[in-house]
């Protein structure tokens, strides 16, 4: 089932064991069974600290295997065959086990030991889908922090009638003792966040009780990483408020253009710049959305910065480095179907339309990869394109043409999406020539069609241009004194990973220098 090669990394790991583990596996005669048999026997002969056992009754999934300890009935469970994005969560689920320790934060392993409420998580996860490993693997280590809490990670392109009948079209979607819970990209501190009612309260009133800082960075992409590591670099007290580090570049799959970087993954990207940001002293302040910015009452005084949470921070000056989020098609139907057969990723959600009829709203690089890459899974995907002509890449559109079960539909201007009250059945738009309303009947709507920048909160302090985005200078500065801005949520005419980490550095420079100056 392994190669040689991921043997001898598996067995590299496997080394770090301290306790046995033991391998429950509830199997049937298929094939999906048969390839976790494999799975499971190249695991045990990497190490003798290992055991598998298979169960012939009970009510499990299968194929499904729990991972335990030796006469211990709870743990982590994976229902399928967990390889693909997810051989890391398999990896560190036996490390985790067998008991070697997580590098979370000693506060929030104590925060998840200290639940006194049963939990039993369900998470429908893809292959494919790079959003869905860190969801698996916080719910892992709840399940194997507390035994009061169990996990079971379900590979939903297997379990096709179980996702059906729980009308998953969306991945990672999260159920908790039987009922939703979450979908989309979340880390352990915001499961805790959620499952812990008063630790949001708490943490505020924490952060709240910090001194001011010399530079205060908002937002954890790019461009606030490179702000944050640059204003540390001078020494400075610096801090960094985000829902999340890594910003959009959690949702990118490839990323092929960081310079010195040829090929990399968008969380891979991510995780290491929020080391390179541990490397230095910045505070760093996580699952915390800015809400209002309050100027300095006078020259040199402090600006204010308030979170959703209620937290209130204070600094000498401010990086604003909030990035930018997919922009919606604001049509009847979006918002009630979302997560419902209309979605926004179609790496991660694809599989779960495998022989389906699914539209890509929009004609430009990101809807034209998008519509390549569902072609290989879907029955046929039909692109909707609100110009005359497409405005993607000519090799994109070289390739797009080339594929048999893709369909092109110019001046299109979607006005409606259609479904039955629990999932999409269709979609309406009107034809831009004639005006002409026609209706297209799939399953599944995967919106690409820009972004918008996440500056809603700022409006009547900063200056803003007609589309939103933060008007800056070339050093970075806003039209108030002390505060800067950097990334996708600003005026540059580029929105790039490697632009917004240029412009990071700019602003914490230009925030240095207006320091020493005042």
């Amino acid at each position: 089932m392994l190669d040689n090669t991921m043997k001898a990394q598996l067995k590299a790991y496997l080394e770090r064991l301290t306790k046995p583990v033991e391998l429950v596996a509830a199997l049937g005669d298929d094939e999906k069974s048969q390839e976790v048999r494999e799975l499971l026997a190249d695991i045990k002969e990497l190490n003798d600290k290992i055991t598998v056992v298979e169960k012939k009754d009970g009510d499990e999934r299968r194929p499904s295997f729990l991972i335990t300890n030796p006469g211990v009935d709870t743990g982590v469970r994976f229902a399928g065959v967990p390889l693909g994005h997810e051989f890391t969560s398999l990896v560190l689920a036996l490390l985790q086990v067998g008991g070697h320790p997580s590098k979370e934060s000693a506060d929030l392993l104590e925060q998840v030991r200290n639940i006194d409420t049963p939990l039993h998580f369900e998470t429908y996860y893809s292959l494919s889908c790079h959003n869905c490993p860190d969801v698996v693997q916080a719910l892992n280590l709840m399940a194997v922090l507390n035994p009061k809490i169990t996990h079971t990670a379900i590979d939903g392109g297997i379990f096709q009638k179980e996702v059906e009948a729980r009308e998953v079209m969306a991945v990672p979607t999260v159920f908790v003792n039987g009922e939703r819970f979450g979908q989309g990209r979340m880390e352990l501190a915001e499961i805790v966040a959620k499952v812990d009612t008063g630790a949001a309260v708490r943490e505020a009133a924490k952060i709240s009780a910090k001194e001011a800082f010399d530079v205060l960075v908002v937002g954890g992409g790019p461009a606030g990483a490179a702000a944050a590591i640059y204003a540390a670099r001078k020494g400075i007290r610096t801090g960094i408020a985000a829902d999340r580090i890594g910003g959009q570049m959690l949702d990118t799959v490839d990323i092929e253009n960081f310079m010195s970087v040829s090929k990399t993954e968008g969380p891979k990207l991510s995780a290491a710049m929020e080391n390179h940001i541990r490397d230095y002293e910045v505070d760093i302040m996580a699952l915390q959305t800015a809400k209002r910015l309050t100027p300095a009452a006078q020259e040199g005084g402090l600006i204010e910065i308030e979170t959703e949470s209620g937290a209130k921070l204070k600094a000498k000056t401010v990086i604003l480095s909030t990035g930018a989020r997919w922009r919606n098609m604001n049509v009847p139907g979006e918002d009630k179907y979302r997560t419902k057969g209309v979605t926004y990723c179609p790496h991660c959600d694809g599989p779960l339309f495998k022989g389906k009829d699914v539209a890509v709203i929009g004609g430009g690089n990101s809807g034209i990869e998008a519509a390549i890459d569902l072609a290989g899974v879907v029955k046929s995907v039909t692109v909707l394109e609100f110009a005359a002509e497409l405005k993607a890449d000519a090799v994109l559109q070289k390739k797009l043409a080339t594929l048999p079960n893709v369909k092109v539909i110019l001046n299109a201007q979607t006005t409606e999406v259609n479904g039955d009250g629990k999932k999409v059945t269709g979609l309406t738009y009107k034809d831009r020539t004639n005006d002409e309303i026609k209706q297209v009947a799939l399953e599944g709507i995967f919106v690409q069609i820009g972004l918008l920048p996440n500056t809603d909160w700022l409006k009547g302090t900063v200056n803003l241009t007609r589309f939103g985005e933060i008007e800056i200078n070339a050093k970075g500065e806003t039209n108030l004194p002390g505060v800067f801005a950097a990334g996708d949520c600003t005026n540059v005419p580029f929105k790039q990973i490697i632009i917004a980490a240029g412009a990071g550095a700019t602003a914490a420079l230009s925030a240095f220098d207006h320091l020493i100056r005042h």
